[in-house]
């Protein structure tokens, strides 16, 4: 049946049991699909019912449907006419992992970043009323990402408003279960009864002006505000919605039901559905947090399937680690982060210190606000942000952290290029947005030991506010656990290779790319180029950039984020002022967003390999050679 669908009007004839089908088809596809091709699985395959039920029911693309993040959007991908490029689904080339507007008519808004489907879809919803075209606007978020503060700015924006927008509340949370029981379906079937909202909406009316009104809707509004509250309701309800479910979001003929009864009724209003993450297939209902993307396994055991040879650490459990250590040995250290702690680490934290360890739920802003808090109250707050999420706490790093000198480490994981999440999860602008604060230190760690060492430097430190960034995946391989801590002094840089004609200055990890490549073209030339490794890109060492420009007759800056305006931005700045007689070209990330694809693939294509390195080097070497 799957292969017959190749639009959402394809699906419209279906009956109820060929639709039960068509999903059991989709989940079937989408676990082989991502066995082989890894993705975020677990929520997608829990929203199946739900993607196919508003496509069923609603005239899309015409009608528009809003996802939050993304995650529960592969279904929606399937059945949208990008079956077969499913299969290439976060792969260089192929289609993004998220909705993306330049890729599909059904895309109404593109995702990435949570909690921003509500306050998109009203704009959405709002832009259809000024047409006039009759189009309807859904929005679909997770019950996780209503705990990022946008979300509620949009259910204030839109309740108030009185906006004309259905909000699906996907809760995919198994522990409130016991909640659906007879209560709930009563409810369920007086609040989406056609004739009742029929006579309530005419009663409403009729009712006239005047304190008669205003205290018959105080007395119906207070009953019926006791009734929602016990099915999750009240909250949804005093912000302008009105409430309806829960409903069974895995039962599709309950979904279509429901979503045929509400699709006619205006104003702003809440369907809470409950589904279940992983639906369909065991491994993913049994483990859900691993199962969220779970990388590759077999389908038919569930076994995953490691495809990793790294004998080195990651960074983040480096991180993890080393932030355990310091804090057996300083009680003023505290971990908090935006519902990131096994990704960055923190979980290990919080398994032997959970009083000394804080998840904020998807709330970056909160989360630097109340670490700049802590710091003002006297604590060492370690707040791990991924660099990407980090851009939406930039007012709180600024105003909060910033301008009052707090001491607050600030440790962004998967700076630069991460790889198949594409352009909304890349790190690449972090160097460019944060050198440029008052007070703020910048480190940029090349390997494991380093990290260990600029941690314990910030702890140690009398600076305020301390940014140490570092990537996604795998270190150099270094016995870091018996490296002895060392302060890294902040503002100074090393030399790493010594030669002359040109020096590059890397930042982080390419220090060694730039090695690796400085002595390829030592064994192919028999010459020798400088190559130092920045460490800080604030306070800047100009003392390496004196010395490069003594040595050298061209620098090349080397950093895994945007070029204009980061590393190469400042030493270009000091070049300029300082009136330096040297050449300074860049390698990072150009001016444009990059797409998915594999860290070794894009970092190949933006020349952040030993092999772009080395050409880099070898095309200005031959251009200069034609000069003398």
């Amino acid at each position: 049946m799957l292969e017959k669908v190749n639009s959402p009007q394809d699906i419209r004839s279906l009956g109820q049991e060929e639709l039960k089908a068509l999903c059991a088809e989709i989940r079937e596809y989408m676990i082989e699909c991502c066995s082989v091709n890894p993705g975020h699985l677990g929520s997608s395959l829990g929203a199946v019912e739900l993607v196919v039920g508003l496509h069923y029911v609603y005239d899309t693309p015409k009608d528009r449907i809003v996802f939050d993040v993304g995650h529960q959007a592969y279904a929606h991908k399937i059945i949208t006419g990008r079956r077969e490029a499913f299969r290439n689904n976060r792969k260089k080339d192929g289609i993004s992992g998220f909705p993306k507007m330049s890729e599909s008519e059904y895309d109404a808004f593109g995702g990435g970043h949570t909690s921003t489907s509500i306050s998109a879809a009203l704009g959405l919803a709002k832009a259809a009323g000024f047409r006039g075209d009759g189009s309807r606007t859904v929005a679909l978020i997770g019950d996780g990402a209503l705990s990022g503060g946008l979300a509620f700015e949009g259910l204030n924006n839109a309740g108030g408003d009185n906006a004309d927008l259905l909000l699906i509340v996907n809760d995919n949370n198994i522990s409130i279960d016991k909640n659906i029981g007879a209560i709930h379906e009563h409810l369920l079937k007086l609040t989406t009864n056609p004739a009742y909202n029929r006579i309530k909406n005419k009663v409403w009316d009729k009712i006239g002006a005047g304190k008669f009104r205003e205290s018959l809707q105080n007395i119906v509004v207070t009953t019926k505000s006791h009734i929602v509250k016990d099915s999750g309701g009240a909250l949804f309800e005093a912000m302008g919605f009105r409430y309806f479910g829960p409903i069974d979001g895995n039962d599709i003929n309950q979904v279509v039901t429901t979503l045929d009864k509400l699709k006619d009724i205006k104003g702003p209003r809440v369907l809470h559905v409950i589904t279940t993450k992983g639906k369909g297939y065991a491994p993913a209902e049994e483990d859900q947090t691993i199962w969220h993307a779970p990388g590759m396994f077999d389908p038919v055991t569930g076994k995953r399937i490691s495809s990793s040879s790294h004998k080195a650490s990651r960074y983040q459990d480096v991180f993890g680690e080393v932030l355990l250590e310091l804090a057996r040995k300083d009680e003023r250290i505290i971990g908090i982060t935006p519902a990131m702690s096994s990704g960055c680490g923190m979980n290990i934290l919080a398994k032997e210190m959970p009083d000394r360890f804080f998840d904020v739920g998807i709330a970056e802003e909160h989360a630097v606000t109340f670490s700049a808090g802590l710091a003002a109250g006297g604590m060492i707050p370690f707040c791990n942000i991924y660099s990407s999420f980090s851009q939406r706490a930039y007012d709180q790093i600024i105003h909060d952290v910033a301008l009052q000198n707090l001491k607050v480490i600030l440790c962004f994981d998967r700076s630069g290029l991460v790889g198949e999440d594409g352009a909304t999860h890349h790190g690449c602008f972090d160097i460019a947005a944060y050198r440029n604060i008052p007070n703020m230190t910048v480190a940029v760690p090349k390997d494991e030991v380093e990290l260990k060492n600029m941690m314990f430097t910030a702890v140690r430190s009398g600076r305020g506010p301390f940014i140490i960034r570092y990537p996604r995946g795998y270190g150099e391989g270094l016995d870091w656990r018996n490296a002895d801590f060392e302060e890294v002094e902040p503002g100074r840089g090393e030399l790493v290779l010594d030669g002359e004609g040109i020096a590059v200055i890397a930042a982080g990890p390419f220090v060694y790319r730039a090695s690796e490549a400085a002595a390829r073209y030592r064994e192919a030339t028999g010459k020798n180029i400088c190559v130092y490794n920045i460490r800080y890109i604030k306070p800047l060492d100009v003392s390496v950039i004196d010395e490069a420009a003594k040595k050298s007759h061209t620098i090349i800056t080397v950093e895994d984020g945007c070029a204009s305006g980061g590393l190469h931005g400042a030493v270009a700045e000091y070049v300029a002022e300082h009136n330096l007689p040297v050449r300074v070209t860049a390698i990072g990330i150009p001016d444009k967003f990059i797409s998915q694809g594999s860290q070794k693939e894009l970092r190949a294509e933006c020349g952040l390999d030993e092999g772009g390195i080395f050409d880099a080097i070898s095309e200005i070497m031959q251009k200069n050679d034609k000069k003398d």
